[in-house]
């Protein structure tokens, strides 16, 4: 059994997926859970299935892409919550297209969310974990920001970035017994990869390159997560951990 000590934890994007896996998973093992997205429904929604479950859950609605409202966010959280133990930065959103044909504003709007917002949220709930000399920070980064995925030059290089900050931010938080770990994962059922899970031809194509011949599950990601999160995973930091069914081996 995994253990955790009163905990309380953020999780961003978690009104849908794998953000959504992660805070039900954080939940059962007890854990009071602040459910962030940028929908009031969907962290709502969330928030209230893990309550009617026997959870501890809040729901919050903010923008990721917007450093402000994260700022005002915080530092409404950190006067009911004063101490914010684990931090899972998860929120994301795609803008696909080859690198010719991106626009400006599919560039920033995929760096804002998937990248930044990682920046702002660990500045603001991270300080307290330093100061209380325990923490979890996990990162969901992607294979695609691993190896690389045509038509993803905005995603992939936010989910490289990811995986930079996560190595040095455990360099500096390791002398304050605060973690930073990132979990990449492959491809995953979500909303998010519905269009091309769905479609016979577009899959047989994906799966080729899958050893596991399979799709993930959002489970799949939210229990490694959650192992990160524990007391038991205090001497790992600064890793990456591919649930890609071996794609990037």
């Amino acid at each position: 059994m995994l253990t955790f000590k009163n905990r309380t934890a953020l999780v961003t994007g978690a009104g849908r997926g794998i953000g959504k896996a992660i805070a039900e998973t954080l939940a059962q093992h007890g854990v009071t859970v602040i459910c962030v997205s940028k929908s009031a429904e969907s962290c709502g929604a969330a928030a209230a299935g893990i309550v009617a479950a026997g959870g501890k859950a809040k729901a919050l609605a903010v923008d990721v892409a917007d450093g402000g409202a994260i700022a005002r966010a915080a530092e409404e959280l950190l006067k009911e919550f004063p101490l914010i133990d684990i931090l899972v930065n998860n929120a994301g959103l795609t803008r696909d297209g080859l690198l010719f044909r991106m626009s400006e504003s599919d560039w920033n709007d995929v760096l804002a969310t998937n990248l930044t917002s990682c920046f702002h949220w660990t500045k603001l709930i991270g300080r307290p974990m330093t100061r209380a000399r325990w923490g979890r920070i996990v990162n969901i980064a992607s294979v695609s920001g691993v190896m690389g995925n045509a038509g993803q030059a905005n995603y992939s290089a936010a989910k490289a970035g990811m995986i930079g900050l996560t190595k040095t931010l455990a360099r500096e938080f390791a002398g304050r017994s605060v973690t930073v770990n990132a979990v990449a994962p492959g491809f995953i059922k979500t909303d998010m990869t519905t269009e091309f899970v769905n479609n016979p031809e577009a899959s047989a194509k994906i799966l080729e390159v899958v050893p596991l011949r399979r799709f993930g599950e959002s489970a799949d990601v939210a229990h490694l997560a959650t192992y990160l999160c524990s007391e038991q995973a205090g001497y790992i930091t600064g890793q990456v951990f591919n649930v890609d069914g071996g794609m990037a081996m």
